[in-house]
C-alpha cells in the first residue's frame, strides 16, 4: 500500500522533511518547488511508513486504499507526476526530482542560531496570518528571539480564520499548528493594534531590534466597467469576509434573493464563492461558517452560479484539485457553457493531467440569457463560461443584467455581447496590497520594495507574504517566503547592521495600552477560542464565531469593556 497527497495540500513541505526515503516531490531544494499545484508521493518509492500523514498540518495525506470516492483520482494524480520518468532513470530513494535532472539531497538544515556573543533579538511580527506565523515559528524554533505578535483585529489568524472557505476544515487545521506559539514563553501578543495608525513604523522600530510586516493584500482589483459601483456588485474579498464572520463585513449583508449570481474570475477564490453559494446549507451547518451567512443562505434563492473566465479553460488560474472538488459536490451539476467553440476544442485537446482535461465529459450547454430557467425546486448548478468577460452592469425595470462578451463580432465589428440576468455580481480577479504608513510602497505591484525581505531604505524592517511578493501562492508558500526573510534578518544581525532599540518590551506594552486600552493578549485570545467552541457545541457545530469587535473584546476582557465605555 502507498500513500497519496490530496486536495488540501498546502505545499509547506513539512511532509518532505520527515519522509525517510525522499519519495515526496518537488522538495524546497528543487527548482520546480512552488510551481506545482501540490506535492506528490511516488507510489513506487513509498514504504508505507505514514510519517508524512502524521506530519501534514492540513490532513491532506491518506493511504490510497482509504481514499474516498471523491479522492480516488488523487492516486493517479500522484503517480502521473512521475510517469514521465523512464524506469531506468527513475530516481532512487535519496535522490531529488527536478524535471529530468536528479541530484542527491540531504535533510533540511536550519542554520538559525546566532553566535554566542549576540543576545536574544526582540522581533515584532505585524500580522498573525500564515506569513507572519511562519516567520514567528522560524524565529522561535531556531533562535532565542523574543517575538511580539501584533494584529489590527482583536483576534489572531488572518487568512486562516477569515479567508479559508468554511467547507475546507482540513485546511484550517494549519491554524492549530500556529496557535501553539500564541502562548509561547518568548511571545508577547497585542491584538487590536494597527501598525501605522495606533503605533507608527518608527515606534515599532524604536522598541524592537527588527520588525517583520506580514500585512497581506487586503484590497481587491476592480473591473473598471460601467455599473461596477451599483449595490449588486461586490468584491469576492467582501463576500468571503462576510461568510467567515470578519468583524468589518458583518454589517454589510449580502442580498441572495435572486436565482443567479455571476462570479468574474477563474481562480480558486472564484470557485470557493461559487461552491458556497450553491452548497447545501445543511452541510454548511456542520462547519464554522458565520451564523448570519448560514441564515442568509438558508433563506436565499440562488440556484445557479455562472463563473466567467476571460480566457479559455487551458489558462484557468484555479488548481485541478479545486476544480475536481466541484465535480463531487453533492446535489450540484457542473456544466460548461458552449457559446465559444474554442472552449470545446481546448477541452478535447487537453490531456488528463491538464486543468481543461478535468472538464472532459461534463455537460455542455449555452447559458440562458435572461434567467436560470428550468432550475426547478432545489436543482442547483455551476456554469463555467470561458472566453467571456463583463463589459457593463445594467439595471432595467428593477432587474439587473450583466452584459458579457459572447464570442464573434456584431454588425458594427465590435465584440458580440449577451445579457445575463443576475441578482449579484462578485468580482474575484485578484487581491492587492495596501500601503503601510511609514513604509515605501510600489503602487504598480501593490507591494513593499525589498531585497530578500529587507525593506528598502529602512534598516531593521522586513516584509513577508503577499505584501512582499504579491498575491500569489497558497498557505504553504509562506513557509519558504518566511525562511528567506528570517534568513536575511539574521544575516543583518550577524553583520551588526540592525539599529539598536531605545525602548524595551514593557515600554512597548505601556505604549500600546495607552493607544488602545482594549488591546487583547494571549489570555484573552484563549478566552475567545473557548467561547466560540462552547457556542459551537451548543449549536452542534465545531465553532460559532464571534462576529463583531465588541463581542470579541467583551469575551477577551470580561468586565473591562463596560468600565472602558462608561
Amino acid at each position: 500500500m502507498t500513500y497519496a497527497i490530496t486536495q488540501t495540500c498546502c505545499n509547506d513541505a513539512t511532509c518532505v522533511a520527515v519522509c525517510p526515503v525522499n519519495c515526496i516531490h518537488p522538495t524546497p531544494e528543487e527548482r520546480a518547488f512552488g510551481s506545482t499545484e501540490m506535492l506528490h508521493i511516488d507510489p513506487r518509492a513509498c514504504i508505507d511508513c505514514g510519517a508524512c500523514a502524521d506530519a501534514c498540518p492540513v490532513d491532506a495525506i491518506f493511504p490510497v486504499d482509504a481514499l474516498s470516492a471523491g479522492q480516488r483520482e488523487y492516486a493517479e494524480i500522484n503517480a502521473a507526476y512521475y510517469a514521465s520518468f523512464e524506469d531506468d532513470a527513475r530516481p532512487p530513494a535519496g535522490a531529488a526530482v527536478d524535471g529530468p535532472n536528479f541530484h542527491v539531497w540531504g535533510a533540511p538544515v536550519f542554520e538559525r542560531s546566532l553566535p554566542s556573543d549576540f543576545g536574544p533579538l526582540r522581533v515584532a511580527v505585524v500580522g498573525t496570518g500564515p506569513a507572519g506565523m511562519y516567520a514567528a515559528q522560524d524565529l522561535l524554533l531556531h533562535t532565542a528571539a523574543e517575538v511580539t505578535l501584533i494584529d489590527r483585529l482583536p483576534v489572531a489568524g488572518g487568512l486562516v480564520r477569515y479567508g479559508v472557505a468554511p467547507d475546507h476544515p482540513a485546511t484550517k487545521k494549519v491554524g492549530d499548528t500556529f496557535s501553539r506559539f500564541h502562548s509561547h514563553p518568548r511571545v508577547r501578543m497585542h491584538l487590536g493594534i494597527e501598525a501605522g495608525r495606533d503605533v507608527t513604523a518608527d515606534e515599532l522600530a524604536a522598541h524592537h531590534d527588527a520588525v517583520i510586516y506580514a500585512v497581506g493584500a487586503s484590497d481587491d482589483k476592480r473591473l473598471g466597467i460601467p455599473g461596477e459601483d451599483s449595490p449588486g456588485c461586490l468584491s469576492a474579498t467582501s463576500f468571503v469576509a462576510w461568510y467567515n464572520a470578519h468583524p468589518e463585513a458583518v454589517a454589510r449583508g449580502v442580498d441572495l434573493s435572486a436565482e443567479r449570481v455571476v462570479v468574474v474570475g477563474n481562480g480558486n477564490v472564484a470557485l470557493d464563492v461559487a461552491r458556497i453559494l450553491v452548497a447545501d446549507p445543511q452541510a454548511l451547518a456542520a462547519t464554522d461558517i458565520a451564523a448570519h451567512a448560514l441564515e442568509a443562505l438558508r433563506a436565499g434563492r440562488v440556484r445557479e452560479v455562472v463563473v466567467l473566465g476571460r480566457r479559455g479553460p487551458e489558462a484557468a488560474a484555479y488548481t485541478r484539485s479545486e476544480l475536481l472538488a466541484l465535480k463531487h459536490l453533492e446535489g450540484v451539476e457542473l456544466v460548461v457553457d458552449d457559446h465559444d467553440p474554442r472552449t470545446a476544442a481546448a477541452i478535447d485537446a487537453a490531456g488528463p493531467a491538464d486543468r481543461a482535461g478535468v472538464l472532459r465529459g461534463l455537460p455542455r450547454l449555452r447559458t440562458e440569457a435572461a434567467s436560470p430557467a428550468g432550475r426547478a425546486g432545489d436543482a442547483r448548478r455551476i456554469v463555467l463560461r470561458f472566453h467571456s468577460e463583463p463589459v457593463e452592469i445594467l439595471e432595467e425595470a428593477g432587474a439587473r443584467f450583466v452584459r458579457v462578451t459572447d464570442g464573434g463580432r456584431d454588425c458594427d465589428g465590435g465584440p458580440a455581447t449577451a445579457d445575463l440576468g443576475a441578482g449579484l455580481l462578485l468580482r474575484a480577479i485578484g487581491y492587492r496590497g495596501l500601503p503601510v504608513p511609514g513604509l515605501p510602497f510600489d503602487e504598480a505591484t501593490g507591494t513593499v520594495p525589498h531585497e530578500g525581505g529587507r525593506i528598502a531604505g529602512r534598516p531593521g524592517s522586513y516584509v513577508v507574504g503577499w505584501i512582499k511578493r504579491g498575491p500569489s501562492g497558497g498557505i504553504g508558500a509562506n513557509r519558504t517566503c518566511a525562511a528567506e526573510t528570517v534568513g536575511t534578518l539574521l544575516a543583518d544581525a550577524v553583520a551588526g547592521t540592525l539599529p539598536a532599540p531605545s525602548g524595551d518590551a514593557r515600554a512597548f506594552g505601556r505604549l500600546v495600552r495607552r493607544r488602545n486600552p482594549r488591546v487583547v493578549d494571549a489570555r484573552g485570545l484563549a478566552a475567545i477560542d473557548r467561547a466560540e467552541r462552547d457556542r459551537g457545541r451548543a449549536a452542534g457545530r465545531p465553532r460559532v464565531k464571534l462576529a463583531t469587535v465588541a463581542e470579541l473584546i467583551a469575551t477577551a476582557r470580561p468586565g473591562r469593556l463596560s468600565r472602558l465605555t462608561r
